[in-house]
């Protein structure tokens, strides 16, 4: 199985300015590939070809020509992306903008990693001369093959290693289904086959965006007086990149725990296969004109600010470890609908009453009521008792 990791490493100034000099040049190849891409489209009507890209940026950078082609290939990955989207309606942008910076890729060719922690990351041959390489040092070389290597910059220079880690998938006799009911106050509200139930509260995720948003305002603010480009207003946008990447790892560090509690609650289960509610679009029309249906502005705010779709791609490569399967459905109307009576009714507070006489705490209901529209193919009662709710926050 292919994993990655961010890892700090050591080096001499020399080779640290040269490592900014590959970003800096990979941020001209990319800006090559914009120029190339429209000079082609403006003379043919037609987009540049990969090899066609890859002829004419040969040999014309400082760096191994493996980092030019890697380049290249996220250029016409992110032009043909944009191409399906709008195919589907999306109204997305062809890459456009110039880069001063863009991370430098190393293929399997391109390094040597030695025991000991050595890393000689090289830069190929430039007007006939081949250059000297970039010598790093980490603390601890990945267990497994390593694939490639990424120069990226998070508050300091690091490498993003790709490697196998040859690890074998597991085999089980797992018989369970489970629902997730995705919530931006409770990130996770599940109920399992054998009755048992979870939430897992995302309030401090809550607080993360909250507090982040709130000094991200602020530093806005104090940059709206400062004249762009002068001394002052480069340091509040230094001070705001590091409010967005501290913010950043914080959350990152909540979605990983979060996730690996819940893929630990499945195994615990003996859950083979996870329905994820399909909420794709519910972050869209938030306009707040008034001849619209909109929602209030703190609203649009914290749906901005759920990250539902990293949730989704945690899950998924974590509970593929463990050999469960998830996939999303559709779950429209799940928290709106009793299984008794199917009356469908809203509700503000954090419990599910219904006229009929039926109550659930209103995340566990929209599992509930999710799990039996998936397994069951309707919303009714379910097949089997819920147990008392497991409560887990992240610590």
């Amino acid at each position: 199985m292919i994993r990655s990791m961010k890892i700090s490493f050591r080096a001499h100034k020399e080779t640290i300015d040269r490592l900014f000099l590959c970003n800096r040049v990979s941020g001209e190849v990319w800006n090559q590939c914009l120029e190339l891409s429209k000079e082609t489209h403006l003379k043919t009507g037609k987009w540049i070809t990969k090899s066609e890209l890859q002829k004419q940026t040969k040999g014309m950078f400082p760096i191994h020509s493996q980092s030019v082609q890697a380049v290249c290939h996220k250029y016409l990955f992110a032009r043909d992306a944009t191409n399906k989207a709008r195919k589907v309606g999306y109204k997305n942008k062809y890459p456009y903008k110039q880069k001063k910076y863009f991370n430098t890729k190393w293929a399997n060719n391109g390094f040597k990693v030695f025991e000991n922690g050595k890393i000689e990351l090289s830069m190929g041959i430039f007007e006939g001369k081949r250059q000297a390489p970039l010598t790093v040092w980490i603390k601890e070389v990945p267990v497994g093959q390593i694939k490639e290597i990424e120069l990226i910059f998070d508050r300091q220079l690091l490498l993003s290693i790709a490697y196998e880690n040859n690890q074998i998938i597991k085999e089980h006799t797992f018989e369970n289904r489970a629902a997730i009911d995705v919530g931006e106050v409770h990130t996770i509200a599940a109920v399992a086959e054998n009755g048992e139930n979870i939430i897992l509260t995302g309030r401090k995720l809550r607080s993360i965006h909250r507090l982040r948003n709130k000094r991200l305002a602020e530093l806005q603010r104090k940059m709206s007086k400062c004249t762009k480009g002068s001394k002052q207003w480069i340091k509040y946008n230094r001070a705001k990149k590091y409010v967005l990447s501290k913010s950043e790892k914080q959350l990152q560090d909540g979605l990983h725990k979060t996730t690996h509690q819940f893929v630990n609650w499945c195994v615990e289960n003996e859950v083979k296969e996870v329905a994820f509610g399909d909420i794709d679009g519910v972050q869209r029309n938030t306009s707040r004109c008034k001849k619209k249906k909109v929602r209030r502005r703190t609203t649009n705010q914290k749906l901005s600010n759920w990250s539902f779709g990293k949730l989704y791609a945690y899950l998924k490569y974590k509970l593929e470890v463990e050999k469960i399967k998830i996939e999303k459905h559709d779950e429209n109307y799940t928290t709106q609908q009793c299984p008794c009576c199917a009356k469908k009714r809203k509700v503000s507070s954090r419990l599910y009453k219904c006229p009929c006489g039926y109550s659930n705490h209103r995340d566990i209901h929209g599992a509930s009521n999710f799990f039996a529209k998936t397994f069951y193919g309707e919303i009714r009662e379910l097949d089997f008792n819920l147990k008392q709710t497991k409560y887990l926050r992240i610590a």
